[in-house]
């Protein structure tokens, strides 16, 4: 089920990834509960992932550039972009942007997922907060 009612939903479970890419290809592994890797934030089979926030932080001395989508398939880099959150957005020496807030949530299906772009190697951090409703 691709994209599944949540109406009646049964459980709501609380996420925190995060994703430090080492190269400046795409990427979408995140990392959740310390080891699993999550491809895509996209969510298991009868579940939609609500994406609560987006953080990304420059760790190093000098700007860098970031770049945040939704693909329709849930492996990022074999579809099609069909959102920019944040497209080659200089993000300044130390410093942190949050890309997307409570404020302006999106929801993930099994059939869609999240990449990232980093303009430089191991500079930026991101971190997702998001809700598995099942």
């Amino acid at each position: 089920m691709a994209n599944p009612n949540i109406v009646n939903v049964t459980v709501i479970k609380g996420q925190t990834a995060y994703v430090i890419p080492s190269t400046t290809a795409a990427t979408t592994s995140w990392t959740h509960d310390g080891t699993t890797t999550l491809t895509g934030l996209t969510p298991a089979a009868s579940t939609v992932n609500k994406i609560d926030s987006i953080v990304v932080t420059n760790t190093t001395a000098t700007a860098a550039t970031t770049t945040v989508a939704i693909a329709n398939n849930a492996t990022f880099g074999s579809g099609t972009v069909i959102a920019y959150l944040a497209y080659q957005v200089s993000v300044p020496p130390n410093a942190s942007v949050i890309v997307t807030d409570k404020s302006t949530s999106f929801y993930v299906t099994e059939n869609q997922s999240v990449g990232v772009t980093s303009g430089t190697s191991s500079a930026l951090t991101y971190t997702a907060s998001f809700e598995a409703i099942t």
